[in-house]
């Protein structure tokens, strides 16, 4: 027998004296009725109820019983409930996991809208330049560039994509020039990000024609951050998405080179657990980051080719 429904049932049979009246309130038989009752009485050792020809009255273990019951009834109510609301209010800590200069850049800057919009929810972000465990580590929700997750378990829902851009500070390309052909590069001094594909050579792609070239850095890193400082205090070339280096481009402290040419381009992913229930705050954020991708218009914004293509000295 259905221990919750016996539980019930006792507890409607103590608060309305009858049976019958308990029964109907549970949408249950009267003879469905009987049988849980004796159910319960049978697997307590215990008489509950008593009955005459009028009523029905609890036995001194049944009132006991009922106080008991009916507090575990109202638990499971109010707990029932709180998790209810977890799934319609977002609350409770977020944890995110992105790279530094996605965080940085794209997820710290609008989180003033986000909680706006959702005051009960928290954040936390692992910042991190490679890609952890969402299970083991506790991540709701990850900034990814990979086309597809190789675990069946992990989600993805696409923000957008963005090209890859060559660029330099003005006091770089003072000093050493500024490449004009894919040729030219040969020679300068490169800040290579060390977890990209093929990190040390461009495939670079005009039209139909694709060129390889092998370039060697100056300074590595793990980090983009750590290179833009470098290009901006003019140390190298710098190779980085342009969602790094836009804003930089735009105030004219670097300079993109070689803009007609095109590298290949990264596609930037939200990813999460693959739940059948996706609790509310996990729901919002990734909605929210959607949004705000397509209001922004950043995807058009980081594929253009932007036409700041100018040349030092002009």
């Amino acid at each position: 027998m259905d221990r919750l429904t016996e539980l019930e049932l006792f507890v409607k049979v103590a608060e309305l004296g009858s049976l019958g009246g308990a029964a109907e309130a549970l949408g249950l038989s009267n003879p469905a009725a009987s049988r849980y009752l004796a159910s319960l009485e049978a697997r307590l050792s215990a008489r509950l109820v008593e009955r005459n020809t009028r009523r029905l009255y609890l036995t001194s273990e049944g009132q006991d019983f009922y106080e008991r019951a009916r507090a575990l009834l109202a638990e499971l109510k109010e707990a029932e409930a709180a998790v209810h609301s977890s799934t319609l209010n977002p609350s409770g800590v977020l944890r995110i996991s992105a790279s530094l200069s996605f965080s940085m850049q794209q997820i710290a800057p609008r989180l003033v809208r986000y909680h706006q919009l959702y005051p009960q929810v928290r954040i936390h972000i692992e910042t991190a330049n490679r890609y952890l465990d969402m299970i083991d580590n506790g991540i709701d929700v990850a900034i990814r560039n990979r086309e597809f997750e190789p675990d069946s378990s992990i989600t993805i829902r696409r923000l957008g994509s963005t090209r890859r851009v060559l660029c330099a500070s003005a006091s770089y390309l003072a000093e050493r020039g500024q490449p004009q052909t894919p040729e030219a590069l040969a020679g300068h001094d490169f800040l290579i990000y060390v977890h990209a594909n093929n990190a040390h050579e461009l495939r670079l792609s005009r039209g139909d024609h694709t060129q390889t070239v092998p370039i060697q850095g100056l300074l590595e890193s793990n980090d983009g951050q750590v290179l833009r400082a470098a290009a901006l205090s003019g140390l190298g070339i710098l190779v980085q998405p342009s969602y790094i280096v836009y804003d930089d481009i735009v105030a004219g402290r670097l300079v993109p080179l070689l803009n007609d040419w095109d590298l290949p381009r990264i596609q930037i992913n939200i990813a999460y657990p693959n739940r059948r229930h996706l609790s509310a705050k996990v729901r919002s954020f990734i909605d929210f980051m959607v949004a705000e991708f397509e209001r922004d218009e950043a995807e058009r914004k980081w594929t253009s080719f932007m036409g700041l293509q100018r040349t030092v000295g002009r």
